[in-house]
């Protein structure tokens, strides 16, 4: 007879799925307009980026808080944050190889990745933690203070915030935590602050997922579609620029065989 106090099976979260895939979803046309914009100086680029740029804080953030739900209910973040790791370590590396003038030293995969590991291996101390709304006002206030660590100071603002020294910022080491100087650059670029902090509340809104605390609504599919976008995220991420590259290449041959 099994035991009544064993907990329920986990259900999935479709709501997740979703939003995750929504959020991939407009980064791939993100991603699609400053490749237009950036690498074949198309107008119409420029001003469909220009026009989206406002909204992609958001869907990345999105997508961050999601990922560090999804590591409550990881088996093995160490393991998952050392594959990712690899990967975007390969993306660095193709790059540099194909298009260096768009070289991503420390995009979305190598955050994710250095979060994961973190969060990996501090699990055994974040699992005695309980679920807490003050914690994650917490990581929101923490990500307003350091928000600004690009421009130099910690705070909302720079009448409100602390300077930070001029000598951090001589160097491009630190740029994985938003420190670096006018010389760096990175078109895929997501530094540890002030994004940890959003990944940071993603893990402790997880403790009511492992719960099955999640409002009901979250748990039926909606929208088969981002449900099967946010399944397959690492390899759309992948292989969407390459893809993107390709018909941006196909089209600007097709225009130029017909204008001459």
């Amino acid at each position: 007879m099994p035991d009544s106090r064993e907990a329920p099976a986990r259900r999935r979260i479709y709501a997740m799925d979703e939003l995750r895939g929504f959020a991939v979803f407009c980064m791939v046309f993100y991603h699609g307009f400053y490749t237009l914009a950036y690498l074949y100086n198309l107008q119409v680029g420029m001003v469909l980026l220009r026009f989206f740029m406002p909204a992609e804080p958001w869907f990345a953030g999105l997508f961050i808080l999601i990922s560090g739900i999804s590591s409550d209910l990881s088996r093995s973040n160490l393991k998952r944050g050392l594959k990712l790791l690899a990967v975007a370590l390969g993306v660095t590396a193709v790059t540099a190889l194909v298009v260096p003038e768009e070289l991503i030293v420390f995009g979305i995969l190598h955050f994710l990745s250095v979060c994961m590991i973190g969060y990996g291996l501090l699990k055994p101390f974040a699992d005695r933690l309980q679920f807490s709304w003050a914690a994650v006002a917490v990581c929101a206030l923490l990500y307003a203070c350091t928000m600004h660590i690009s421009f130099g100071y910690l705070g909302i603002s720079p009448q409100m915030g602390v300077f930070l020294p001029d000598s951090l910022y001589r160097t491009n080491w630190l740029a994985p935590l938003g420190i670096f100087n006018l010389e760096f650059h990175s078109s895929d670029y997501f530094p540890l602050f002030p994004w940890m902090f959003v990944f940071a509340a993603g893990t402790i809104l997880g403790k009511l997922a492992v719960q099955g605390k999640f409002p009901a609504f979250l748990y039926p599919s909606r929208v088969p579609f981002f449900s099967w976008l946010g399944r397959h995220a690492l390899l759309i991420y992948i292989v969407h620029q390459p893809v993107i590259y390709g018909l941006c290449w196909v089209g600007s041959a097709v225009v130029k065989l017909f204008t001459r």
